[in-house]
Parts: C-alpha cells; structure tokens; sequence
C-alpha cells in the first residue's frame, strides 16, 4: 500500500515543485516535508491541510479514511470486462456498475475503475469502427475480411488480458494497467 508521504511526492514532482518551495507555501519546516515524505511520520492537522493547499489537491487525494482493502473486488473489477462476451457493452457497463458501488469504499477502485472505463470506451469506440468498416467493405464487395478478422482478434485480446491485471493485483501490485490515452472520464 502507498504511504501518504509516497503520495505526497509522487504529485509533488508530477506538478514540477520542490520540497522547498511546497514547505514553504504549506507554512511546515523544510524537515517536516522530508520526514513525511519517507514516511518518517504522518501529516496531522494544518500540516496535512497546508501541504494539499501548496499542492492544490484535496485530502481525500491523499489519505484513504474510511476505506478498505480489498484486492478481490479490484480483481473482480478487472475480470468484469469480460463480460463482454455475455452482455453488448458489458465491457464498459459491468466495470461502471462496479466502479460506482464502491468507488468510495475499497482503496484504489475509484483510479482502477477510471483507468479501465476509459480504456474501455476507446476500445469499444475503435473495435466497432473496425467492424463497420469490414462491414460496409463487405457489402460492397471489397475486401473487408480483414477488417472483420481484426474485430475478432481485438476481441480475444480484449477478453484475455483482464487476467493478467487480476494476477498482479492478487500479487499485492495495484497500479493502472490500462494504457491512458484518451481520458473520457475524470
């Protein structure tokens, strides 16, 4: 599990500032940043509100009260894509029902369930193009095969690699698995 303080630096540096420059817009000692970030101690009270005011995020980004552990329903909520294969769309839909059940409840479902949705929806976006493509090329007598072959391919990809994430999260490796290229939703 990441630590507060390994998430505290992680967007610091993903936002370009040093831990100067965020201690002293948090009002906090230059060593009470770099204790917190090796998770030498935990941020209480205004430290904790400064640093995420200096960050310009929300507590919530960064301390998971309240929320469980729960590798399965991550699991779980990674091999929900291959509904596909039983429901139109159940790519997209399973994961979504998933997602907002316990977005707020199991640490990292609210990221992972945003990673996978939107990859999801790309994927779905592209593979039906691919379809409609072979298709109209079908009927007009081309050479649209190919296409409909492609479909198919990205299908059994599409419906095999969900696996692979559920593996690694029972391992204890929760991360996004899914390639972020178009962020549909936020």
């Amino acid at each position: 599990m990441e630590t507060i303080g390994k998430k505290i630096a992680e967007i610091r540096k993903q936002k370009g500032l040093t831990q100067e420059e965020v201690a002293e817009l948090a009002k906090i000692n230059l060593r009470t940043l770099q204790r917190i970030e090796k998770a030498e101690t935990e941020p209480r009270g205004n430290s904790l509100k400064g640093i995420c005011e200096a960050l310009n995020i929300n507590i919530e980004d960064i301390v998971d009260y309240g929320k469980i552990e729960d590798r399965n329903y991550l699991m779980f909520l990674h091999l929900s894509v291959m509904s596909m294969a039983l429901i139109p769309f159940g790519n997209i839909i399973m994961p979504l029902i998933l997602w907002l059940n316990k977005r707020d409840k199991v640490q990292s479902a609210h990221k992972q369930g945003i990673n996978i949705l939107n990859y999801q929806i790309l994927w779905t976006i592209v593979s039906n193009a691919v379809l409609i493509a072979g298709a109209y090329l079908k009927i007009n007598h081309f050479d649209g095969a190919r296409f409909i072959y492609t479909f198919f391919i990205l299908c059994i990809i599409n419906f095999i690699y969900p696996i692979y994430p559920a593996i690694m999260i029972n391992k204890g490796r929760v991360k996004n698995y899914y390639p972020s290229i178009i962020r549909i939703i936020r």
